[in-house]
């Protein structure tokens, strides 16, 4: 013991250990401080921050066009027609000033000096932060008739600002071309779709703005043009694109009030979920915030005094509840605000107080006037508001009954639950299984300390399509939920999570994925929180045996059979058996290949919350009623589905 204190002792901790990190050097030795991650989401998190400077042109009122292009190299150059980065000297640093934006932390045009108004990009760090973290970029400037350019290389400039041609005198602007550093992301290959999601929201948040990307790689050209005049109204009725509203008109406020300007437009659908989201100066806060509760106040409050001053409300009935009236509703709420103060570094709820004020009065105001002048629109809110409260109370009933159920009989579980030994959560992991017959196999096979076996019977409720009470009388719901523990809606409570692990094991065929996208679409809609902090899985079973000469071998998919066969030869001595369902196999083959927790291959389920409006459409595309959105969602899909059973 003591020689290792000796050994410590020796390492020297003094004033020269401490290391200082100069500007840049900060950023690539902690990338994730400034971008969240050096994962996937990081990576697009550059082009964002180059992308967010064009928006900051285009609310300023210097920029109409931004053209994103994903180059062969899997660089990306981000081109725009604003006012172009200032070229002349910056007096304080001495170097001219998009010398500046590029290679020094926390320097920008949004730190007071007047440049902007409103920005996104708040932070200031994120030209400089992309060029640190890029292999090389490259910035051209038109202005004034010349064209400036300058090279970087990992953050440290190449050459000085030079003129390398001339353009237009009228045309300004500013292409930026960079490629991230391998040796930072852990990935560099752009995800167009993912780049597609954020820059449609973008164009939707900025009306009249045309945003182009570009893929210019090699077999996967393709090119999306947003541009949107009605802005967040047309993002409404994009959202709402895969569900029946309930009136035609989009509800549309805007005004300013206490230096803030809000927009807000919303539409109401036939179904049961709420899809409301936040925006401060375009960006996504999916926490809401200050302007989140300011709009509730003022739904809640104006639809009350509606129905009570035209008697749709009876004086004996009570209160209609925010959640009531805002079932089925589809809204954007977007605030421009010049000092915006957010909870935390990563921008994902808005603290200012003003906000709410202004969202409150914005929306009563106009609200009130829209209702008196729609009084059928306002009928049918106001209606499908009622029955939202006798479906709820009629489902705080169904708990309560559950609820004493419970504290009477202890805390019993669901009869068919295999529950496992260990009382540790952490250690523990459910598995759902399609039927009895797999259900089964699972129970012998588990490892009955650690694993427990919960079986469904047929397929559960789609609760996309269904209201509260209907789903507490569901008894393969009400099942799992009393299994998990932590109770869903108003009463979830992640920490009386009774498994680290819930995983769907289904049927590696049409059936069980079927299966367990009903669950999926259950827990997404009803206890996100198991997803986001990543507690939910999906087991794959193999597809085939393969036998020979006593020797056994599993393939997942067909190229793993494929590359098995390669291997031991092909010949008659080949047994090879395809499984249709999990209640093929003895208990020990399903031990061996999905439930050995050393060998089995477990998907964790996730979704990044920033992309939660695009997650949430398509839930509704798949699971609602409309049958034209899933048919397109189908057609555009169908490329890339492989196993399919025929």
């Amino acid at each position: 013991m003591s020689d290792n204190f000796e050994g410590m002792n020796n390492s020297e901790y003094g004033a020269d250990q401490i290391q200082i990190l100069e500007g840049l050097e900060a950023v690539r030795k902690r990338p994730g401080m400034y971008i969240g991650s050096t994962s996937l989401r990081g990576l697009h998190h550059l082009v964002y921050e180059i992308v967010d400077n064009s928006v900051d042109e285009a609310l300023a009122g210097f920029c109409t066009e931004i053209y994103v292009t994903i180059n062969q190299d899997n660089s990306v150059t981000v081109e725009d027609n604003g006012r172009g980065i200032p070229v002349g000297i910056n007096h304080k640093a001495g170097i001219p000033a998009v010398e500046v934006v590029f290679t020094v932390l926390h320097a920008g045009g949004k730190f007071g000096g007047g440049g902007y108004k409103v920005s996104g990009g708040l932070h200031g760090v994120g030209a400089s932060v992309v060029n640190a973290l890029s292999d090389w970029l490259e910035v051209d400037i038109c202005h004034e008739g010349k064209i400036y350019h300058q090279r970087y290389e990992r953050g440290h400039a190449c050459n000085k600002l030079k003129i390398i041609g001339e353009c237009e005198p009228e045309k300004t602007g500013t292409r930026v071309q960079f490629k991230p550093d391998g040796t930072i992301f852990e990935d560099t290959i752009f995800e167009y779709d993912t780049l597609k999601t954020r820059l449609r929201e973008t164009a939707f948040l900025t009306k009249g703005l045309k945003i182009v990307l570009k893929d210019d790689r090699g077999g996967q050209e393709q090119e999306k043009t947003f541009h949107y005049e009605g802005g967040i109204k047309e993002f409404v009725t994009y959202l709402n694109r895969s569900k029946e509203f309930l009136y035609e008109q989009i509800m549309y406020f805007e005004g300013s009030k206490n230096g803030v300007y809000v927009e807000v437009a919303l539409q109401h659908n036939d179904s049961y979920n709420e899809s409301v989201y936040t925006f401060v100066n375009n960006i996504n806060t999916p926490e809401g915030g200050t302007h989140l509760v300011g709009f509730r106040n003022a739904l809640t409050k104006t639809f009350n005094d509606y129905a009570r001053n035209n008697k749709l409300l009876k004086d004996s009935e009570p209160n209609l509840s925010g959640e009531d009236i805002r079932e089925g509703l589809t809204a954007i709420i977007s605030v421009k605000i010049e000092d915006p103060q957010f909870e935390g570094q990563t921008k994902q709820k808005l603290g200012n107080s003003e906000a709410r004020g202004a969202v409150d009065n914005v929306v009563s105001e106009q609200l009130t006037y829209f209702l008196e002048q729609n009084p059928t629109v306002a009928k049918i809110i106001c209606e499908k508001s009622i029955l939202a409260q006798r479906a709820r109370e009629a489902a705080r009933k169904a708990r309560d009954l559950t609820r004493r159920k419970t504290a009477l009989e202890g805390t019993s579980l669901p009869g068919k639950l295999a529950d496992c030994s260990d009382k540790d959560p952490k250690n523990c992991e459910i598995y759902i299984v399609e039927g009895d017959s797999a259900g089964g196999s699972a129970k012998t096979a588990r490892s009955r300390a650690t694993q427990a076996i919960l079986p469904l019977r047929g397929k559960i409720l789609n609760v996309e399509k269904a209201r509260l009470d209907k789903i507490y009388a569901n008894a393969e719901i009400k099942a799992m939920i009393t299994a998990f523990g932590t109770g869903i809606h108003e009463d979830f409570d992640i920490s009386k999570l009774r498994y680290d692990k819930i995983i769907i094991m289904t049927d590696a065929d049409v059936d069980g994925a079927h299966i367990a996208t009903l669950m999926l679409t259950f827990i997404y809609r009803f206890m996100p929180e198991l997803i986001k902090q990543g507690h939910v899985y999906l087991a794959k079973p193999p597809l085939y045996k393969l036998e020979k000469n006593r020797q056994v071998w599993y393939a997942y998919s067909d190229d793993e059979l494929d590359a098995i066969l390669a291997e031991v030869g092909r010949d008659q001595n080949n047994k090879i058996q395809r499984y249709k369902g999990l209640g093929e196999m003895d208990a020990d083959q399903l031990w061996e290949t999905t439930m050995d927790p050393e060998r089995r291959i477990l998907l964790r389920v996730n979704f990044d919350e920033e992309e939660e409006s695009e997650v949430d459409l398509t839930f509704n595309t798949l699971m609602g009623d409309k049958v034209e959105p899933r048919r397109i969602f189908i057609e555009e899909n169908a490329k890339f589905v492989k196993n399919l059973d025929i």
